[in-house]
C-alpha cells in the first residue's frame, strides 16, 4: 500500500452515516459489542499474547498491552458505562428569536471524523471507537506496532457489531502500522477533522510538531504527592503507595513524592513495607537518603536532577525534602506536566491555596491521583487525559467529542 488516502476518504464520506445514527441504534451497536467482546475472549486473548511475545518484560508497556479475561470484561462493562450517558449531540445550547423574527439556536452536533494515534493500549481502541459512535462521528484509528495483532482482532470485533446493525463498517477504521502512514493522516485536513495523539511525550511532540490537522493532547503524566507537615502520616503513606504501585504504568501514576523536612523522618519509613512488596526503585534526594538508608530500604539510590520532572511508567518514582509549602509548590510549577497533582494535608487552609494555585488538569486533596479517570469521574470510558487548556482539559471524554453548530430558521428576511 502506498497512499491511505483511499481509506481516509472512505471514513469522511461514512461520517454521515455516523451523524445520523439514532441514540437507540448507538446503544443496539454497543450493546452487541459487549457480548461479542465477551464471548471472543479465548480469541482476543490468543492474539494478544502474539504482540507481548514480542515485547520484552522488562517494558514499562507490557502491563499496558496485556489483555486478559478481567481486562476484556471491563472494556464490556465500560461499554455498558457509556450507554448511561446522555447523548452528547442535539442539545440545544441558545434558542433565541430576534426583533427581525430570525429564529436562532445554537446546537451540538458531531465533530466529525476524529483520528486517534495510540501506542501499547489495546483498550483504547475499544474506549475511543465507543465514545465516537456514541458521539456521532467516525474514527481513524492508528494503533502501534507493538499491539498490532491485538488491534486487528478488536476492530473486527467493531466492524461485526457494525454491520449486524446495518452501519457501515467504514465508521471505524485502522489504519496500517507503517509509520509512513502516519505523516498523510497528519496533513489529512481534507477528512479528518481533529487528531488525538495519546502516549509518550515522544509521540505527542511529533504530532504536535506535524500535524496540519488541529490535535488535543492527551498529554504524559509527571504526577507529585505533597506530604505536607500537618498531615495524618499513616494516611499519607497508604496515599502515596497505592499512587505509586497500585497501576505503575498508567499516566495517573505517582512519579515524584514531595515531603516536608519537619516530618520526613517520621513519614519516610512508613512508605518502605509497602514500597518493598514492589520493589519500588527509589531516588532520594539528600535529605531523604539517610532516612531511608536508616530504615533499611533495599531498593534506593542518590537521586539527580534528571530523577525529577520524568514520568517513569514503571516502580520507580523520586522523592524531595523541602523547607515548605512554598518550596513544594515551586517544585511542582518547575516539573509538573500538569496532569494530576495532590497534596496530603490538614490543614484547610494549605489545602485551599494548593487547590487554587497549583496549575494542573486535576488536583487533589487528601487522595490518590490515581482517581484521574473518566470512569471514576463518572464520565464513562475516555480518550485521555488532556493537559492542555483548549476545548478539553483533564478526562477527555463523551462530551468534548462534539462540536457547535448554528441553526438559523427565517421566513425571507434580508440584511
Amino acid at each position: 500500500m502506498e497512499s491511505i488516502q483511499h481509506i481516509l476518504e472512505t471514513v469522511s464520506k461514512s461520517s454521515v452515516a455516523a451523524r445520523a445514527l439514532t441514540l437507540e441504534q448507538k446503544k443496539n451497536i454497543l450493546t452487541r459489542l459487549a457480548v461479542l467482546l465477551t464471548e471472543n475472549t479465548e480469541t482476543i486473548i490468543r492474539e494478544n499474547k502474539k504482540d507481548l511475545d514480542k515485547m520484552e518484560d522488562s517494558n514499562p508497556k507490557k502491563d499496558r498491552l496485556l489483555l486478559n479475561a478481567e481486562r476484556i470484561k471491563g472494556l464490556a462493562d465500560s461499554l455498558h458505562d457509556v450507554m448511561k450517558l446522555d447523548d452528547p449531540a442535539g442539545k440545544v445550547l441558545i434558542d433565541n428569536n430576534t426583533p427581525n423574527g430570525l429564529h436562532i439556536q445554537k446546537i451540538t452536533v458531531p465533530i466529525g471524523v476524529v483520528g486517534v494515534i495510540y501506542e501499547a493500549r489495546p483498550n483504547v481502541t475499544i474506549d475511543v471507537a465507543a465514545l465516537c459512535l456514541y458521539a456521532g462521528n467516525a474514527v481513524v484509528l492508528r494503533g502501534g506496532s507493538d499491539a498490532e495483532y491485538t488491534n486487528e482482532i478488536l476492530v473486527s470485533i467493531i466492524h461485526q457489531a457494525l454491520r449486524e446493525n446495518k452501519v457501515p463498517e467504514a465508521v471505524v477504521a485502522l489504519l496500517p502500522v507503517d509509520r509512513k502512514f502516519v505523516k498523510e493522516l497528519l496533513e489529512a485536513v481534507k477528512y479528518v477533522d481533529i487528531i488525538i495523539p495519546r502516549g509518550s511525550q515522544q509521540l505527542i511532540d511529533f504530532v504536535r510538531a506535524n500535524s496540519k490537522v488541529p490535535t488535543i493532547e492527551t498529554g504524559a503524566g509527571v504526577c507529585h504527592t505533597y506530604v505536607e507537615k500537618s498531615a495524618d502520616l499513616d494516611m499519607a503513606a497508604k496515599v502515596v503507595v497505592n499512587a505509586k504501585t497500585h497501576r505503575p504504568s498508567v499516566c495517573n501514576a505517582l512519579d515524584t513524592i514531595i515531603v516536608d523536612k519537619a516530618v520526613a523522618t517520621a513519614f519516610l519509613p512508613k512508605i518502605t513495607k509497602g514500597f518493598s512488596a514492589f520493589e519500588v526503585e527509589v531516588f532520594a534526594d539528600e535529605t531523604a537518603f539517610p532516612i531511608l538508608e536508616k530504615a533499611g530500604y533495599p531498593y534506593l539510590k542518590k537521586a539527580v536532577e534528571e530523577n525529577f520532572g520524568i514520568e517513569y511508567l514503571s516502580q520507580k518514582c523520586s522523592v524531595k525534602c523541602v523547607d515548605d509549602t512554598d518550596e513544594a509548590l515551586e517544585h511542582i510549577r518547575r516539573y509538573s506536566s500538569r496532569h494530576s497533582e495532590a497534596i496530603v494535608s490538614s490543614d484547610a487552609q494549605v489545602c485551599e491555596r494548593f487547590l487554587n494555585e497549583v496549575d494542573a488538569a486535576a488536583v487533589y486533596t487528601n487522595a490518590s491521583t490515581r482517581f484521574t479517570d473518566g470512569g471514576c469521574f463518572g464520565l464513562g470510558a475516555e480518550i485521555g487525559i488532556s493537559t492542555q487548556k483548549l476545548h478539553a482539559r483533564g478526562p477527555f471524554a463523551l462530551e468534548k467529542l462534539t462540536t457547535e453548530k448554528w441553526i438559523v430558521r427565517g421566513s425571507g428576511q434580508i440584511r
